[in-house]
């Protein structure tokens, strides 16, 4: 159930893209085989942001081309901006369009099950078109 209207791009870095998508939902769209703690930092924090400004709860996480998360990152995503963006921008549904690497599966679920006393919901999904049909089932 994608979208036929055009996606603004809020952010490009060397780490992907933030955009979003005029049904109601950020898009993150992991790209590359580089990209440095700010870069990830700059993603998340766009990202919340919008969530933010928008009023907005959900965002769809394609991680198809994406290298695993380093240690540095999963602690900054998982102590820091997780629990912020839940708390003050709103965030509470994220579809993971998993990659097909098995670390970075890993690095995520560390990530995704790090804060289980927040009220936020993730589901994994090999195809993109599953995750959006779920996210759009979640509250805006």
């Amino acid at each position: 159930m994608p979208t036929s209207a055009p996606l603004t791009v809020l952010l490009k870095n060397a780490a992907g893209q933030v955009l979003v998508d005029p049904v109601g939902f950020l898009r993150l769209h992991w790209s590359g085989p580089f990209r440095t703690l700010a870069d990830t930092q700059a993603m998340f924090t766009t990202a919340a942001q919008a969530l933010n400004e928008r009023g907005w709860s959900r965002i769809l996480v394609n991680q198809v081309y994406m290298l695993p998360f380093t240690p540095q990152e999963q602690l900054w995503i998982s102590q820091e901006w997780l629990p912020t963006a839940v708390r003050h921008s709103g965030y509470r549904a994220g579809a993971v369009v998993v990659a097909t690497n098995v670390i970075t599966r890993l690095a995520t679920a560390f990530i995704t099950s790090s804060a289980p006393e927040l009220p936020l919901r993730y589901r994994s999904f090999d195809l993109e078109t599953l995750a959006i049909q779920w996210l759009l089932t979640q509250p805006i």
